[in-house]
């Protein structure tokens, strides 16, 4: 799905998406010490909003426009301040080593690209800092609720590590999570794969070798 689909996906003025943080970003972020955070593919800006509202500098990127000119809005109306960028993640590329903690929530690409992204994304985190991947797994296809029906756009957390390879970052958690989804039918769960990673503070010693 290419930027212009996503810009008429966003056109509603009510938000796509609720105005809540991701229950994972709260749960793992929550406590870290504010600093300046980077959140891909930002959509509408809800979490990078509630970073925003809780003292880090957030830097939100997004190839949709409308849906950036929604999270303007959305960080307006919360009194909260942020910086966004119209931008293919393929093609864009962060400052190395500036930010404390970097957040991708549902990017939902090829295998191909999402490895290229998140391999690129990596070398943005600081030492000390903390990387941080959410979406769909590969298993909520068939066992899961709601997200993308297509496979090749679906994954797991060892994919994400896989893509990790060779980033210098030390993987804190790699897992298929729950995520509780109300429905006009009660609540059903949706399966997310969740990767945790941080970069160490320079050592001297070589990087562990990936896993297979």
């Amino acid at each position: 799905m290419d930027s212009q689909a996503w810009d008429r996906r966003y056109a509603d003025t009510e938000l796509l998406w609720t105005s809540e943080p991701n229950r994972f970003l709260v749960a793992e972020a929550a406590a870290l010490e504010p600093d300046r955070a980077l959140d891909l593919a930002c959509g509408e800006g809800r979490n990078a909003v509630w970073l925003a509202e809780r003292g880090w500098q957030v830097t939100g990127v997004d190839f949709s426009a409308v849906g950036l000119g929604k999270a303007a809005a959305l960080a307006r109306s919360r009194g909260a301040q942020a910086d966004w960028i119209a931008a293919d993640l393929l093609e864009w590329e962060p400052a190395r080593a500036a930010f404390a903690l970097v957040i991708v929530f549902y990017l939902q690409v090829p295998a191909s690209e999402r490895s290229t992204i998140v391999s690129r994304v990596a070398g943005a985190v600081a030492s000390g800092g903390t990387f941080l991947l959410v979406g769909h797994d590969s298993a909520n296809l068939e066992h899961g609720h709601g997200g993308p029906q297509a496979p090749g756009v679906l994954y797991t957390a060892r994919d994400i590590v896989g893509d990790l390879c060779g980033s210098g970052l030390e993987i804190e958690r790699a897992e298929r999570v729950e995520r509780p989804v109300q429905t006009p039918d009660g609540v059903r769960i949706a399966l997310d794969a969740l990767v945790r990673a941080s970069r160490p503070a320079p050592s001297g010693r070589q990087d562990a070798p990936c896993n297979s």
